[in-house]
């Protein structure tokens, strides 16, 4: 199946631009989501950018079992995703694409679980994301850790074709949500 994954992307982000301006509900932790957080001692999350889903209540449970939260890092497209440990009460610092972001000088740390924003998802689990490679480069840096996209339940498509270098989602969470295979 061929695909123009830039007009997938361009699509799909004004399907969840105009879903964020109905206000829609946040994401919660899910009881299948709390299960998993006595075997991670690191989550890593991330700042969302414009309508990405918010991954704010995934994060607190987290912190809530003792998890630390790292964030990504990045600095260029090319250069890998680190993620960087960060406190609640922490500042972020302003990073290429609008991110926002721990200082470079804050310690890396391995996830365990990786919480990932995304552009559209399938029900085989298999993420279009913003196209960088980013998210790519980490699951496979990081095969052991469980990767769990964060999505608006508007974003799933019938079917994404998966590269070779693709690792599927274990879970999704979304404001109606988790979905597994």
């Amino acid at each position: 199946m061929t695909l123009d994954k830039r007009a997938l992307r361009a699509r799909m982000r004004a399907v969840r631009d105009a879903f964020f301006a109905t206000s829609p509900p946040p994401i919660r932790a899910s009881a299948e989501f709390a299960a998993l957080l006595p075997h991670a001692a690191t989550v890593a999350s991330y700042v969302p950018i414009g309508s990405e889903a918010d991954p704010m209540w995934l994060a607190r449970a987290a912190v809530d079992h003792g998890c630390a939260i790292a964030l990504p890092h990045v600095i260029s497209r090319a250069d890998p995703i680190r993620f960087l440990a960060w406190d609640a009460e922490d500042d972020l610092a302003p990073g290429p694409y609008g991110l926002q972001q721990p200082h470079h000088a804050s310690p890396a740390l391995a996830p365990d679980i990786v919480l990932t924003p995304l552009v559209a998802f399938d029900s085989a689990l298999n993420r279009l994301g913003q196209g960088a490679g980013h998210y790519d480069r980490a699951f496979a840096a990081f095969p052991n850790a469980v990767r769990i996209g964060v999505a608006w339940s508007v974003q799933q498509v019938d079917t994404l074709p998966a590269d070779p270098w693709d690792m599927p989602l274990h879970a999704i969470a979304t404001e109606t949500g988790w979905i597994t295979r």
